[in-house]
C-alpha cells in the first residue's frame, strides 16, 4: 500500500516541473498522511495544483469513507473506483515515499525516492462528494433553514500496484509512479488503453534506507524525518 509520502520540493521546482499554477501556496511536507489536505493535479483542471482530502470517498456514498488506496488489478471495475476511473484522473505529486518492512521483531519505516530526490507523480483518482442535506426537523412543515449544507469534500486516492524487485524486499505493493511522458496520457487518455501505465515502475532509479520511527505518528512533520538512520 501507499499510506505516507513526501513533497518537499520547493514550489518554483513543481511549477516548472508539472507546468501548472498552485491554487495556494505549497509548503514543504515530510509525511504526507491520510485525511490530510495535499497537493493534486487533476484531469478536469490539469493547469492548477489544487489541494484535495487524501481519502476517497465515492460522488454515490452515502457517508464520507477515506479509501486511500485503489489496486491497479481491479480500479477498473471496482464500483468505489470505476466512475473515477473512468473520467476523474488525477496526479499526485511526490518526491519519495514510506513503506513499513516487518523485520520480525516491528515494523521499521523506509524511505523510498529517486537518486536525486526528483519530484514524480503517483497514479490517483479524485471524486467530489456532496454531503446529504442536514434539515432541521421543522423544514417538513415549512420552517427551518433549508440551506443549511456542508460543503462538498474533494478527495482522491493513490493507485498501488505490484512491486518491483527494489520496494519487494520492504513490502508487497508500492504505488504506482509514472513517467513524465505518461503523465497527459494518464490524465485524458482512453481509460480503456491505460492498464499499460499501472506496472510497477522500473527499480534502476530508485533507491531506499531506514528513517527514523518518527514517521509513524502524522503529527511529525519535519526534515529530520527524511534523514537515514542505522538503528
Amino acid at each position: 500500500m501507499c499510506g505516507r509520502y513526501t513533497l518537499f520540493t520547493p514550489q518554483e521546482a513543481l511549477i516548472d516541473r508539472f507546468d501548472a499554477e498552485p491554487a495556494d501556496p505549497l509548503q514543504p511536507r515530510y509525511n504526507c498522511a491520510p485525511g490530510q489536505e495535499l497537493p493534486v493535479i487533476t484531469s478536469d483542471d490539469p493547469d492548477r495544483i489544487q489541494r484535495f482530502t487524501w481519502g476517497l470517498t465515492p460522488s454515490w456514498a452515502d457517508e464520507k469513507q477515506g479509501l486511500i488506496n485503489a489496486r491497479a488489478e481491479t480500479v477498473q471495475d471496482k464500483r468505489s473506483f470505476a466512475d473515477a476511473y473512468e473520467s476523474r484522473r488525477c496526479l499526485v505529486p511526490a518526491d519519495g515515499f514510506y513503506e513499513w518492512a516487518d523485520l520480525g521483531d516491528g515494523k521499521q519505516p523506509y524511505r523510498v525516492a529517486f537518486e536525486d530526490d526528483r519530484p514524480f507523480a503517483m497514479a490517483g483518482l479524485w471524486e467530489r462528494w456532496e454531503p446529504p442535506t442536514q434539515q432541521l426537523g421543522l423544514d417538513s412543515f415549512g420552517g427551518g433553514d433549508s440551506d443549511d449544507k456542508t460543503e462538498p469534500l474533494e478527495t482522491f486516492t493513490v493507485i498501488t500496484t505490484e512491486p518491483n524487485n527494489l520496494v519487494s524486499e520492504l513490502h508487497h505493493r508500492m504505488a504506482v509512479v509514472l513517467a513524465p511522458d505518461e503523465e497527459e496520457r494518464w490524465l485524458d487518455g482512453d481509460p480503456d488503453q491505460l492498464s499499460d501505465l499501472l506496472d510497477p515502475y522500473p527499480d534502476g532509479e530508485l533507491e531506499y534506507f531506514r528513517v527514523s520511527q518518527r514517521v509513524n505518528s502524522p503529527s511529525n512533520d519535519d526534515p529530520e524525518l527524511i534523514e537515514p538512520v542505522t538503528t
